[in-house]
């Protein structure tokens, strides 16, 4: 391992605000992949990149397999040409059902500022403008083809 930089379970748990129970499980499915000092694991700047990347794909609501997927094409890329025609059909499946979600979540976030401001005008006694934010609201859905 030479001089690069490595850290303790416990280092990478603070960092992230997960716990050691947490990166052993990731460990258990495959994610990670730790050099062991003794009984202690020993992480590299890789496993705490792999380890960073899971919990990015948690966020984004992809399973562990899906997680794994990533990180070996991260990890994987290989110079065969078959390889890489085979990654970059990958990354545009993953890029196009990224911005779906992109645009679902700014809809969402759209129709979540309409019912604030319907909230708003019925806390302020404004039955006009909560009806005009309730109008607003199901144009909104209407135009969007939801429901």
């Amino acid at each position: 391992m030479g001089d690069e930089q490595t850290y303790t379970i416990t280092e990478l748990a603070r960092e992230f605000d997960i716990t050691p129970r947490a990166i052993r499980f990731y460990e258990d499915q495959g994610l990670l992949t730790p050099a062991r000092a003794g009984r202690a694991r020993v992480y590299t700047k890789a496993d705490r990149t792999r380890l960073k990347l899971t919990l990015r794909g948690k966020r984004l609501g992809l399973s562990l397999a899906e997680i794994r997927e990533l990180l070996d094409m991260y990890g994987g890329v290989r110079n065969s040409a078959q390889q890489l025609e085979s990654f970059l059909k990958v990354l545009a499946e993953r890029r196009a059902a990224l911005e779906q979600q992109r645009l679902d979540i700014e809809a969402v976030l759209l129709e979540i500022d309409m019912l604030e401001q319907q909230c708003h005008a019925l806390l302020g006694h404004n039955a006009e403008g909560a009806a005009a934010a309730q109008a607003e609201l199901a144009r909104h859905i209407d135009e969007a083809g939801i429901g």
